[in-house]
Parts: structure tokens; sequence; C-alpha cells
């Protein structure tokens, strides 16, 4: 038989087959798609054949089977069908080695986006896009809550799908927007910063992310489970979510599970590229106060967050597992989950206001055209916070019946931890003085930060005094507290980043009008919204209720209507930046005529940043010295605008 007869009898098989073949094996949506429900399969067939071999009744439990084949082994499942794993199985098997043709590494198209990629540029934009996304969600949520609260009575909701209201935004807010939204700004800017060409370990920094849809989707989907969203508040307090609330209850256990080990894979991975990836002559007295900043955050999330975690693991074993570690007809310790809670979630609000002290600091500094003030005596008070931050837990159960000896040390650890805060409040304002200032939006957002974060640190100190605790605790003082140090700090800091940096992710300027816009409506709509909460605070209106006396009506509804203009301002930004980043004006390397290394390169930056590793030769905030230059690219090129004052 002829070679041509051969041919004719094994016709080689259609391209679109190979296709197909890639489409269904290959890494992606659909693989994962089909992984997600193979491995819950398998996760359900585990439960009932180990209930069903031990003897154990109902072999269909509802909560654990929920638990094991929904909210572990389908979310695992779909990390290795989207393509996490990929890497590391086919070396742990043995295969031989592939050469890296880094076909997963940068944005070609925006197809790149929504799949797994190893380039920290292409993961800030998808870490900063999915957080806007559970901002908006959050924000709709506590919409809703204002809804409600209008008017005196009943409204809209019952009493359980309120506080599953108000819990669900406070999650989002907290753990899928404000950790990881300033975790996507330094995923971008930070390797650049340091002259690097990507983070130490890639592929666990794209693995880190993939973590946090999952987690986001876990907490809204509670809402769809019998008996609704978990509804304890963001903090979980047992014995109410161990043993007293419905299934959503686990959802959140194991949100905070997977929405904190990605934050512990961020921080590894900064802290080892910030300590051994740094530029030739890039000393840590050289480094920028956003790289700080990210190093000492990056400490805390290291150190705090497995305590969360073991306080959801607990509360977990409680609820579906029936043991006791919470329960005190058993011989549990309720108290002992606030202690480990706060041990965590204390240090966890400096996680949320460190990054942001370093993104005011390069804005503040650029837009005075100034050095900043005290440039050493910044980085080590964000130490002292690093420090402080683990002996200030207590402060948030002066009223949970914990041993009053404890109150006063507490009380003194937290009013000396506002001492390096105040540092870096005095320092900024000593930037700016007499300096060149320019009111472009990041600037706006950063003065309203500086406002805004002075007013939540005086009523933090306020609560932090055990008498006015006991008087205001779970009043709507405390409400107003921590959205003028969450909102007013954390979220102000976010938008400036956003806008700052915003030339060089996207290789666009944005609409300069809306961005002032933007932050005019946001910083009224803020203030009229939640400075009224100090006022029914003090007259003794409780939080986390759903009606409330009439005397407080009127506030109230003024509240309510504050918030809907709040929540619509975040529209003008939205069509600024969409708008903006599909047609707006190209942007130039360096707008803002920053020193710091990422401003040296193209904008958006090459694939791996630098052509040629940057020599670093002084400060990164040399304005206003004749001569000044933070880094040289390369021997025969000094960058112009490095210099420009």
């Amino acid at each position: 038989m002829t070679a041509a007869t051969l041919h004719d009898a094994h016709p080689p098989a259609p391209a679109h087959h190979g296709t197909a073949r890639r489409l269904l094996l290959g890494p992606g949506w659909i693989r994962a798609a089909w992984m997600f429900c193979l491995f819950s399969a398998i996760g359900f067939g585990l439960v009932v054949g180990l209930r069903a071999a031990a003897g154990w009744h109902p072999i269909l439990d509802t909560q654990i089977i929920t638990l094991v084949s929904l909210l572990v082994c389908g979310p695992i499942g779909f990390l290795a069908g989207i393509g996490c794993f990929d890497y590391w199985v086919y070396y742990a098997l043995g295969f031989p080695t592939r050469p890296e043709d880094h076909s997963g590494h940068g944005a070609r198209s925006w197809k790149d986006y929504f799949r797994v990629n190893t380039d920290h540029k292409v993961i800030g934009v998808q870490y900063l896009v999915t957080t806007m996304v559970f901002f908006i969600i959050g924000g709709m949520l506590a919409m809703l809550v204002r809804a409600e609260l209008a008017r005196p009575g009943i409204q809209f909701f019952d009493p359980q799908t309120f506080n599953g209201l108000f819990s669900v935004h406070a999650s989002l807010m907290i753990f899928l927007f404000i950790i990881p939204a300033f975790a996507g700004l330094a995923n971008f800017v930070v390797p650049l910063m340091l002259g690097a060409a990507d983070m130490a370990f890639p592929r666990l920094n794209a693995l880190s992310f993939w973590l946090l849809p999952i987690a986001g989707v876990m907490m809204v989907a509670s809402f769809l489970v019998p008996g609704g969203a978990f509804a304890c508040g963001w903090t979980g307090y047992v014995p109410l979510c161990s043993t007293h609330q419905p299934l959503g209850a686990v959802f959140f256990n194991q949100a905070v599970q997977w929405a904190g080990a990605s934050s512990i894979m961020t921080a590894l991975n900064f802290l080892v590229t910030i300590i051994t990836m740094r530029a030739p002559g890039m000393t840590f007295w050289r480094l920028p106060l956003l790289v700080w900043a990210n190093f000492t955050t990056s400490l805390l999330v290291v150190i705090a967050t497995p305590f969360i975690a073991g306080s959801q693991f607990f509360s977990m074993f409680d609820h579906v597992m029936h043991t006791a570690f919470f329960e005190t007809a058993k011989g549990g310790y309720p108290l002992g989950y606030q202690h480990i809670f706060w041990f965590y979630s204390h240090p966890a609000v400096y996680i949320m206001m460190l990054p942001g002290f370093g993104i005011m600091s390069e804005v503040i500094s650029v837009f005075s055209r100034k050095p900043i003030f005290g440039y050493r005596l910044m980085a080590l008070s964000l130490m002292a916070i690093v420090v402080l931050g683990f002996s200030v837990w207590a402060h948030h159960m002066f009223v949970s019946g914990m041993a009053s000896w404890l109150r006063v040390p507490m009380m003194i650890t937290t009013l000396l931890i506002a001492v390096p805060t105040g540092i870096k409040i005095f320092s900024w304002l000593a930037t700016m003085w007499d300096g060149k200032l320019h009111f472009n939006t990041p600037m706006l957002f950063a003065l309203g930060f500086l406002s805004m974060f002075v007013i939540g640190g005086l009523s933090g100190v306020m609560l932090g005094a055990v008498p006015v605790d006991i008087h205001m605790n779970q009043t709507y003082f405390v409400v107003a507290h921590i959205h003028y140090v969450l909102f007013g700090g954390s979220v102000f800091t976010i938008f400036a980043g956003i806008y700052y940096w915003f030339p060089k992710m996207t290789g666009r300027m944005y609409d300069e009008r809306l961005g002032k816009l933007h932050f005019w409506l946001t910083f009224v709509g803020f203030n009229l919204t939640f400075f009224p909460m100090h006022i029914l605070g003090t007259e003794g209106m409780p939080r986390r209720v759903v009606d409330y006396a009439p005397k407080f009506a009127d506030l109230n509804m003024f509240i309510s209507l504050a918030s809907f203009a709040l929540g619509a301002s975040t529209i003008v930004f939205l069509y600024n930046a969409i708008t903006s980043w599909r047609s707006g004006e190209k942007a130039p390397s360096n707008p803002w005529h920053a020193m710091t290394l990422e401003w040296q390169v193209s904008s958006p930056p090459p694939v791996f940043n630098f052509d040629e590793i940057p020599q670093v030769v002084g400060s990164p905030y040399g304005y206003g010295i004749p001569g000044a230059q933070h880094a040289i690219l390369a021997p025969s090129h000094v960058p112009e605008e490095a210099a420009v004052t």
C-alpha cells in the first residue's frame, strides 16, 4: 500500500477537534466550569461515603455537604481549571521542564485580564477592577440599609434580612475592597518603584488574586442559601454566629479563610520582593514611603492573619461539627473568640491604613513639589505602628465582660498609638507648608483624607477612653468613627492612588474636570452622611437595629438622602475611568514630573518594566533641589523629567 493510500485510509483529524480539545482541557473558563463541578461531586461523594461507612445519620447532612463540596472542593477545582496549578502540577508529576515562552505574562488584549497571568501589572489591574465590583455591590447593600432606616418602623426588610444586609456590606468593604484594593495598587507599583522586573513569585502572585473572587462570590451567595445571609455583623461574634445562625454563617467563615489566604500569599510575596529585588543603590533609606508602607503592612498581615483564620475555623467547627470552643454550657469560652478576632482585626485597621499613608506621602510630595518632611521618622513611625498595633486589641472589648484590670493598660496603649500617626499628619502638613501646591484630583483626595482622618482619629481617641467608650459603645457614634477612618481614610487614599497612577496603568489621562467633580460629590456626600451619626450616637441611638425611636427620625431621613447622593458620586468615577481608559488623551511617561522609578518608563510600562537595570543614586523626594536625581536608567541617559522641579 502506498503512502498516498495510507493517507487516504487514515485522514488527519479535523482541526476543529484539536481546538475543541484545547478549549475543554486547556486552562480557562470552560475547564474551570467542569472542574468545579467535578471537584464538587468528589466532595459530595467523600462526605456521603464517609458518613455511610461510619454509620452517621443523616447521611445527607446539608451543612457538611455544602461546606465540603461547594465551599472547599469546588473552589479548588475552579482554581485548578482556570490554570493556577498547571506549572506546579506538571513539575510535581516529574515531567520534563518546559521552556518558558512568557505566553502567560503581560496583556496583549483585554482577554489576558480574564485568565491566569503572571505579570504584576496585569494582576494589579485585575485586583482593582475586581475590588471595584465588590465596592459597588457593597455600596448597593449600604443603600438598601439606609432605605430601611429612612423612617422608623419596618419598611422593606425583616430584622434577620436587615442584619444580613449590613453584615455582608461591611464584610465586602473590608475583606473584598479596602484590603485587596491596596494590594492591587501595590502590585502594580511596588516592583516598578524597586526597579524590579516583576514580583519575587509571579505564579503565587497570580494564585493570590484568583482566591479573591472566590471569597467575594461566597459572601454574596450567602443570600441564596436557606435562612439567608450571615447576620451577625462582620465581626462574626460567637455564640451568635457559631451556633445561632443559619447556613449563611458558614459561607462567611469560609470566605474569610479564602480572602485571608490571598492576603498572606500577597504579603509574603511583597516581603521577599522588597528585601531581595531592590535595584543597585536602592538602600532601605532610599525606598519610597509607599514601599515602606507595604513592607510594614505585609509584616502585619503575615503575623496577624493566621489568628482570624483560627477564630473562623473554631466558629465553623462549632457550627458544623458541634464542637464547644465557644459554648459556655459545654465549657467553651466565648470571650476567647473576641480576643483572637481582635488580635487580628485591630492590626487589620492598620493593614487598611498603612498603604494609604504611603500613597499620601507620594501624592503630597509630588503635588507640593517638596521633599517629604522627616523622611526617616516617617518610615520609623510605620514600624512603631506595627509594634504598637498588637497591644491595643482589647479596647474593642471594654464592655464585653473581660477582666477589668485589662482596661487601663489597653486605654494607655490606645492613646499611645496616636503618637506615630500624629507624626505622619504633621509631617504631611510640613511637607505642604510653603510648597508649590497643585490641586489636581489626587491632591484633592489627599487633602480630603487629611481632614477626614483627623476627625476619625479624634473620635477614636475619645472611644479609647474607657468612660467614654462605656457610654458610646454600640451607638451610631461608633458607626461614624469607623466610617471616618475607613471611608474618609482608606477609600479616599484608594481613589487618590487610582487617579495618581491611572496614566501609568492605562496609558491614558483621565478627565480632570470629572475627577474634581467626583471628589467634591464624594467629600460633601460623605460628610453629610456620616457626620450626623456622631449626634445620633451621643443621643443614644443604638447601631445594628432595623427600627429606632421616633425622635431619631429626622436625622435618619437626612442621612439616608445624603447616602444616596454619596452612592451616586461613584457613577461619575466609573464613567470617567471607563471612557478615559477607552478614548482618553494619551498619557506621557511622566505627567506629574515625579522622581520615583515607575515614572521613568513608558505609560503603560514595558512587559518586563525596564530595558536595563536602574542605578539608584539619591532620594525619591528631591523636589526643588537643583540637580537632584533618584535613579539613572543607563550610563548614557539621565531622565530629564526626573530633575524637573
